[in-house]
């Protein structure tokens, strides 16, 4: 067979005209330099800013109309106020921060109060030697918050296990809570004399310290300390790296081998733990245990939270945030009536802050798509 007409080409020669070839690098104009692409991004990376902006200017607001305000002892009230509606923010945060949403976490509060009041003030809950030996009050409240965690891990295997929309199956266990409490406490109160009889150490989260003209109580401590706890977790840890992970794209962490089942349960059961320990907090705070009590607690949080800058659809959110969302709302609800504003204009501020905080979260949003 004959050769091959004409020469063939070696490597080398190509390598030898590579030095001829444009060495230019290519590059394109950056528009994400703007002030605005600037703002947005501080802003997304430090959610805490908007609602410690809008808390500063509110207090100097207030200061200035409502007489008073600016107290010791009116902020310190406020900080009791909110206390409650603080904690379980706490709770509801960690699971917005999964795209979720629990609807639940007020009657698991009140459920889990009912069981510490009722159990600690019964004779003989727990059997003679139990009593005599005074453990019938702290086995009261570790069965009350062991409840409560119980029941957010209900929440969390149905939406879990069973794909069903955490909306749906946290306003279907709102109602079957809610039955548990009004048959379990036969519509009836546990009094606070009762309590301040048989079980007061249900009220020592109701005991205050006073530092000149103000007073902060053990429940408003143990509210900054729960918060600095979670933030911990969310901040610190690889199980919250796996829970922003989850909020940001559930696919893609299931993928990155994310136990996302695992991860998702114990969200919603830690929930449920901080409601039971948000349950103990409010006994000292009102005394008492009522079946209609914390009624609004449930919009309260939620409120708090998208206040605080956490986002509705998960993966952007902060725990210090949802804290400082529920001092806001105590801030305006306080200040307006300090300044003789009627009641009802409360409502209107809320519903104000709750648009404006997600309609933020909206444009920050579009910033990173």
């Amino acid at each position: 067979m004959a050769d091959q007409a004409g020469p063939t080409k070696t490597i080398s020669d190509f390598e030898a005209k590579l030095t001829e070839a444009d060495k230019t690098v290519a590059s394109f104009e950056r528009d994400d330099r703007t002030l605005g692409h600037m703002v947005r991004g501080v802003l997304r990376n430090y959610p805490t800013i908007i609602p410690t902006l809008i808390l500063v200017l509110a207090i100097a607001c207030f200061g200035i109309v409502a007489h008073n305000f600016l107290k010791l002892s009116t902020l310190s009230l406020v900080l009791q106020q909110v206390t409650v509606t603080g904690v379980v923010a706490i709770a509801q945060t960690i699971v917005i921060l999964t795209a979720g949403i629990d609807l639940s976490v007020g009657a698991i509060l009140v459920v889990s109060s009912f069981v510490m009041g009722r159990l600690a003030t019964q004779d003989n809950a727990f059997g003679e030697t139990i009593a005599q030996a005074g453990l019938q009050v702290p086995l009261a409240i570790m069965l009350g918050i062991a409840l409560a965690a119980f029941m957010g891990w209900i929440n969390g295997a149905l939406v879990t296990y069973l794909k069903l929309p955490p909306f749906i199956v946290t306003l279907g266990m709102l109602s079957n809570f809610t039955f548990f409490k009004l048959w379990y406490s036969k519509s009836e109160s546990v009094r606070a004399d009762v309590i301040e009889k048989k079980a007061s150490s249900l009220l020592w989260f109701g005991n205050s310290m006073s530092f000149e003209q103000a007073s902060i109580t053990y429940g408003g401590i143990a509210l900054i300390l729960l918060a600095v706890a979670v933030w911990y977790l969310l901040n610190r840890t690889a199980w919250g790296r796996h829970v922003h992970a989850m909020g940001d794209d559930p696919d893609a962490a299931l993928l990155a081998g994310i136990r996302t089942n695992y991860t998702l349960v114990s969200v919603y059961t830690l929930a449920g733990l901080i409601c039971g320990i948000g349950a103990w907090i409010s006994i000292g705070r009102v005394g008492s245990v009522s079946p209609i009590g914390f009624e609004t607690v449930n919009l309260d949080s939620i409120t708090a939270v998208v206040i605080g800058g956490t986002s509705l659809f998960g993966g952007r959110g902060s725990i210090i945030g949802s804290v400082l969302g529920a001092m806001i709302v105590g801030v305006f609800s306080t200040g307006l009536s300090l300044a003789g504003v009627d009641s009802i204009w409360q409502y209107l501020a809320a519903g104000c802050l709750v648009i404006f905080a997600v309609a933020v979260d909206q444009w920050l949003r579009r910033a990173s798509q």
